[in-house]
């Protein structure tokens, strides 16, 4: 008889795709879009600079559908990182993190048009590590007080993310945060250069 502890590889390989893929579908659930459009705003992507994100909603007017939409990007995340935790495990929780971040940036119901990942990286550090999201944003909080540059904050809180990890003792949420740290820096690769330009927009900065 073989041993029932041996779990099939084939069997293993189909957990790590489901986890992607409950994480996907979560994150790419594109909250700015839908709540635009159930408060009679039309579709966001044509207003502003075209992200479906809570900043670009912000351009809207109206300040609780932004909330809205920071929260709903956020918690897609952390709920596909818990429901991968208590079915699969620890490390599959980290694959469906992955998942939430690439529905968010990619979604197929957008032609793979997404957002730019900060509010679900958020989500997801909540759902591996909260003590890492805490930091996240205090980083965050720390920079954009001082600096005023949201992206800025968004970019160095990231970048930071994967060492925090790994002075908390999670080197395999270290390295799966490179990938998205890597991914959020590119999504941002215009706020970069208007950075580099000194043009970028500061926050509370009109017109």
């Amino acid at each position: 008889m073989s041993d029932p502890a041996i779990v099939p590889e084939s069997m293993i390989w189909l957990s790590v795709l489901s986890a992607l893929v409950l994480g996907y579908l979560f994150g790419s659930i594109p909250f700015g879009v839908i709540f635009t459009r159930m408060a009679g705003l039309g579709d966001v992507r044509k207003i502003g600079s075209g992200n479906i994100g809570a900043t670009n909603v912000l351009r809207t007017g109206r300040k609780g559908l932004a909330a809205a939409t920071l929260l709903g990007d956020a918690l897609k995340g952390t709920a596909a990182v818990l429901i991968a935790y208590y079915v699969w495990g620890a490390q599959l929780a980290t694959i469906a993190a992955l998942g939430a971040f690439l529905g968010h940036l990619f979604p197929v119901w957008l032609k793979f048009k997404g957002g730019k990942g900060v509010a679900t990286f958020i989500g997801v550090l909540i759902g591996l590590k909260p003590l890492a999201a805490l930091i996240f944003a205090a980083v965050w909080l720390g920079l954009a007080f001082t600096t005023r540059y949201s992206s800025l904050s968004a970019l160095v809180a990231s970048a930071a993310t994967p060492v925090v990890l790994w002075l908390l003792g999670e080197p395999g949420m270290a390295g799966m945060t490179v990938i998205l740290v890597a991914l959020l820096w590119w999504k941002h690769s215009e706020n970069i250069s208007r950075l580099l330009a000194g043009t970028e927009g500061k926050i509370g900065q009109k017109g």
